[in-house]
C-alpha cells in the first residue's frame, strides 16, 4: 500500500491527508506543534465523514484508520512514496525543511511542496536529490477543489513530474503541469489579474463589492465551474475561438492597454472596499462560513462526478 508523509497539519495538510486516505494510501502526519498534531486525526476523520455524506467516500472509518501520527520527521518519511510539505510561506523554513527531507526520505520518494508563492528553485538548488523535488500547489481545500499545479525547478527530472502526475491523478486530483517557473504559477496569476480588476472597479465606484461577487458567483463562475476560459469562448461565437477573437479582439485590446495598476492594492482602495463591504465577521462567523463553503463545494464535486463528460465530435 503506498504511503504519504504529510509535513504540517494545518488546513492544507489535513485536507491532503483526507485526499490520500480516501484513495487508499497510508498517511503519516508530523507537525512541530504538538497541539495541531494531536487534533489532526479527529479533524481528518470528520472531513472524511462529511465527504461520505455526499457519496464521495465509501468507507470513511476505514480511510481514517489509515491515518496515524508519526513520532518524528524521520519516522514520518521512512519508506514513503511521496512527501507533501505544508509549512508556512517563508523561504528559510522551506529551505531547512527540504534539506532535512532530502536527507531523511528514501531516494526514490518524491518531495513536493504545497507552496503557493515560492518556486522550487529557491529552496532546492543545493540538495543532492534536487531532481526529485517540485511544487505541487493545491487550491484550498484540496479534498474539495481537485486541481494541483505541478511545477519543477530547472533541475527537476521530467520523470519526477510524470510520476507526480500519475500519483495525483490516481488519488482523484486534477494535475496541471506548469512548464517553467513563474511567480504565482498559473492559478494565482489568473486570480491576481481578476482580483486587481475587481479592486479597481470597486475602488473607482463602478460597482459595489457585493454586486461584483454576484457577477462571478451568478455569472462567470457558473460557466467556469465546468468549462475553462478557452472552452467558454469557443461556445460564445458561432465560429469558435477564431471567430471570437475576430469579433472581440478590439475590445480586449482596449482593456489590455489600460490594466489595473499596482496601486489598487494600496491603502485608499482597500479602505474604500472595506467600507463598502461592511464589518469583518468574527472568528466564529468566519468558521461557520468556511464550513458552509465546504458543504457547497462537496455538493458541487458530487454533482460534477455524476455528470457525463462533454460530447465529442463523432
Amino acid at each position: 500500500m503506498p504511503t504519504v508523509a504529510i509535513i504540517g497539519t494545518g488546513l492544507i495538510g489535513r485536507s491532503w491527508a483526507i485526499v490520500f486516505a480516501a484513495a487508499g494510501w497510508q498517511v503519516r502526519l508530523t507537525d512541530a506543534s504538538a497541539a495541531a498534531l494531536e487534533a489532526a486525526p479527529g479533524l481528518i476523520a470528520e472531513g472524511l465523514t462529511d465527504l461520505a455524506g455526499h457519496g464521495l467516500v465509501g468507507d470513511p472509518a476505514g480511510a481514517a484508520a489509515r491515518v496515524r501520527i508519526a513520532g518524528s520527521l524521520a519516522e514520518a518519511v521512512a519508506d514513503v512514496d511521496l512527501v507533501q510539505e505544508n509549512l508556512p510561506e517563508e523561504l528559510g523554513i522551506k529551505r531547512a525543511a527540504f534539506a532535512e527531507l532530502d536527507r531523511l526520505a528514501p531516494r526514490d520518494a518524491i518531495l513536493a511542496s504545497s507552496t503557493s508563492a515560492i518556486v522550487a528553485s529557491r529552496f532546492t538548488e543545493g540538495l543532492a536529490g534536487r531532481d526529485r523535488c517540485l511544487v505541487a500547489h493545491p487550491v484550498n481545500p484540496p479534498h474539495l477543489v481537485p486541481v494541483v499545479e505541478l511545477c519543477g525547478a530547472p533541475w527537476t527530472a521530467p520523470e519526477t513530474i510524470e510520476r507526480a502526475r500519475r500519483i495525483y491523478s490516481a488519488v482523484g486530483q486534477e494535475p496541471v503541469t506548469v512548464n517553467r517557473e513563474v511567480d504565482g504559477f498559473v492559478l494565482n496569476r489568473l486570480q491576481g489579474a481578476l482580483l486587481a480588476e475587481a479592486f479597481r472597479l470597486v475602488g473607482d465606484g463602478v460597482v459595489s463589492p457585493q454586486d461584483l461577487d454576484k457577477t462571478i458567483a451568478a455569472g462567470l463562475g457558473l460557466r467556469w465551474s465546468f468549462l475553462g476560459p478557452f472552452a467558454t469562448i469557443e461556445l460564445n461565437a458561432p465560429g469558435g475561438i477564431p471567430d471570437y477573437c475576430a469579433r472581440y479582439t478590439g475590445f480586449y485590446r482596449r482593456l489590455a492597454a489600460d490594466p489595473a495598476k499596482p496601486e489598487v492594492w494600496d491603502g485608499p482602495t482597500v479602505a474604500r472596499l472595506l467600507a463598502a463591504w461592511g464589518e469583518t465577521p468574527d472568528a466564529a462567523r468566519l468558521a461557520a462560513r468556511s464550513a458552509w463553503r465546504d458543504r457547497r463545494l462537496a455538493a458541487l464535486k458530487a454533482h460534477k462526478a455524476a455528470q457525463p463528460g462533454a460530447p465529442t465530435e463523432s
